[in-house]
């Protein structure tokens, strides 16, 4: 099962499981097309548009391992 961290770019995450795009998107982050945002890490993301890390990596990891089961 992947595992995401805060340090984990947006790129990496689509390629693991592009269903995680919902989570960047109900936090308000519509950047996952965005060829910059590609390489942006969730942290950086996320201070950008004022959301919390933690939250929103707690949110992917357990879908992540919903869809390993």
């Amino acid at each position: 099962m992947a595992v995401v961290t805060k340090d984990t770019t947006i790129g990496e995450l689509l390629m693991t499981e592009i269903g995680c795009a919902k989570f960047l998107f109900e936090m308000g982050m519509h950047c996952v097309g965005c060829p910059s945002a590609q390489g942006e890490t969730l942290a950086e993301a996320c201070m950008v548009h004022g959301t919390d890390v933690d939250t929103l990596v707690n949110n992917i990891n357990a879908f992540l391992a919903e869809q390993a089961e």
